[in-house]
């Protein structure tokens, strides 16, 4: 995907967008972000060029160290699954645990990552399949990656970043392609 298609989708304003290099590769974007203190810019950024299932890992990753609640676990654990197995069965559930907890909690969201990261959003019994939005999955993982580096009100920026820096390699150099 496109660097300056992706702040777009997920709402980067231009302050963000011109502090990006012309034609700049993602992980170059994301490093250019975080170097201009806009963590939450890179965030969204990240969040939206990393293939779905990296997106979903990198959260797992973010929060495996966390003191979470049981259902903050239990969320994340949803998630997990579904990195592991992605197909319809984890990722329904992921979904339909992110719904019952109400989107109100970091598990919530680690799920609603999951969860919305292809099949329908209609409910089950539904023949109409409703399919989310290409970028629900990076919005349900901003939301996610705040609500984790909140556990640390103190240090909140920091951990927001170091949360980025973990993935950023994901992205790779620019080199190579089938993102």
């Amino acid at each position: 995907m496109d660097v300056m298609q992706a702040c777009e989708e997920m709402g980067i304003g231009p302050e963000a967008r011109a502090l990006l290099p012309a034609r700049t590769t993602p992980q170059a974007a994301v490093r250019a972000l975080l170097d201009h203190g806009r963590a939450q810019e890179a965030v969204q950024l990240l969040a939206r060029l990393l293939p779905k299932r990296y997106v979903v890992a990198w959260l797992c990753q973010c929060a495996r160290d966390e003191p979470l609640d049981a259902d903050d676990r239990a969320g994340a654990l949803a998630a997990e699954r579904w990195v592991r197995d992605p197909g319809e069965a984890s990722r329904r559930a992921a979904y339909e645990f992110a719904a019952a907890a109400g989107y109100r909690a970091p598990g919530a969201w680690l799920a609603a990552a999951a969860g919305w990261s292809g099949g329908s959003l209609a409910p089950a019994a539904q023949d109409t399949p409703v399919p989310p939005p290409p970028d629900l999955t990076a919005r349900a993982a901003t939301a996610a990656v705040n609500l984790l580096a909140a556990l640390e009100p103190a240090r909140f920026e920091a951990r927001r970043a170091a949360f980025v820096e973990r993935a950023l390699a994901l992205l790779g150099d620019g080199d190579e392609d089938g993102r």
